[in-house]
């Protein structure tokens, strides 16, 4: 949807293909660090989102039963002003809602719905698209932002690797106007323990709380993250944690406690084609533990924009040197993002206290090139190769 709205802005008519009959009230909480926000920003659309946020005032990492502090990284009005744009919790679906809601107002029509695209075709004229209704459209560029399992990546790169990791993530949303005010201070707080950790924050102007509880568990391999679990396994696997994640869990509806395999996923050599690209998930798969999957999608969807815009593209060969241009800005960042994010996990997962403990204040004399490498980032201005 940024993508779709960005694109719109630069001057070019979009047509959005969405698998889903409807976007559903469904998913779970997305972290958008300044680098995200950024891009929203100048769309216009912070201000939509801000009653829809959270705006948290620290990470704080702590021991899964204690609560002890280990590391804290302070957000908040400091980090807005340092980043000059504020750190985001939001729901995925309050995302996505309020992306659409403009793209509509924006582009009317240009979303369409029920419509999974299972194949293209490229010419030196146009590429179309077949979807699973058996209609074909065309256009002059296909962005294939269609997540992990992307037909598109698919159909250009063949089955791409990936390696099961042996974890298991558990989601939820509950509802917090359930609980005392001050049973959760407005932060992002991950519980580290050996081979699991669980992160808890606010969502929804803090009327609702997300945790994402990740598990060794060699036996579960599913990797739908909309697959339930039983509530008695979540139980089984967080207890004896830390009252905030026992409250957690034990008011987190029986009927809504999802369960998937995570999966780690290589960079790309390529992900473009004469008049074809791949965005987000689709070209740049991350594990969870840096937080930055949306916020990838979401500078992806700049670049492409300011590309696009800076090259003329009437032509087949003129578009994908432009399509080259935006794959070259963007593979070195995503695969250093997917690699951080493979040793953040291997980080929060480390086993006893020394060590954890250690590892954490080490972190913390260390921080400055690492913390900054996220939010410094800013795809409306950074220059272009």
């Amino acid at each position: 949807m940024t993508a779709a709205l960005c694109l719109h802005e630069a001057g070019h008519d979009v047509r959005v293909f969405e698998r889903a009959p409807k976007f559903e009230d469904e998913g779970a909480g997305i972290q958008l660090a300044a680098n995200a926000t950024k891009v929203l920003d100048a769309l216009d659309l912070l201000s939509k989102l801000s009653d829809l946020a959270v705006e948290p005032e620290s990470i704080d990492v702590r021991e899964f039963d204690t609560g002890d502090l280990l590391y804290q990284s302070r957000l908040g009005a400091a980090y807005r002003q340092k980043y000059r744009a504020p750190y985001f919790h939001l729901h995925r679906s309050d995302l996505i809602e309020t992306l659409a809601t403009e793209l509509l107002v924006r582009a009317p029509g240009s979303i369409q719905f029920g419509a999974a695209v299972t194949k293209y075709s490229e010419t030196e004229k146009n590429v179309s698209v077949q979807l699973e209704n058996g209609t074909t459209e065309c256009g002059d560029c296909l962005v294939g932002a269609d997540g992990i399992r992307s037909a598109v990546r698919t159909q250009m790169r063949g089955k791409t690797p990936i390696q099961w990791t042996g974890n298991v993530a558990w989601r939820g949303v509950l509802d917090a106007t359930e609980l005392a005010d001050d049973f959760m201070e407005k932060v992002v707080t991950n519980f580290v323990a050996y081979k699991k950790h669980m992160v808890v924050y606010y969502v929804r102007a803090q009327k609702a709380i997300n945790f994402v509880g990740v598990v060794e568990n060699r036996d579960w391999r599913n990797d739908s993250w909309v697959q339930k679990s039983p509530h008695k396994e979540l139980m089984a696997d967080f207890a004896g944690w830390n009252e905030t994640v026992q409250t957690v869990v034990n008011l987190t509806p029986v009927d809504q406690c999802y369960r998937w395999a995570l999966h780690d996923y290589q960079p790309l050599d390529r992900w473009c084609s004469k008049r074809v690209t791949l965005l987000g998930d689709a070209a740049h798969a991350s594990l969870p533990f840096l937080a930055s999957g949306a916020a990838m999608a979401i500078e992806d969807a700049r670049i492409l924009q300011r590309v696009l815009e800076g090259h003329e593209t009437t032509t087949a060969t003129r578009l994908h040197l432009a399509l080259v241009k935006y794959q070259r800005n963007r593979m070195s960042r995503t695969a250093s993002v997917q690699k951080r994010s493979r040793n953040v996990g291997q980080l929060y997962h480390l086993p006893g206290r020394l060590l954890r403990r250690a590892a954490f204040k080490a972190l913390g004399t260390r921080t400055g090139k690492n913390e900054h490498f996220l939010p410094q980032y800013d795809a409306n201005i950074i220059p272009l190769v």
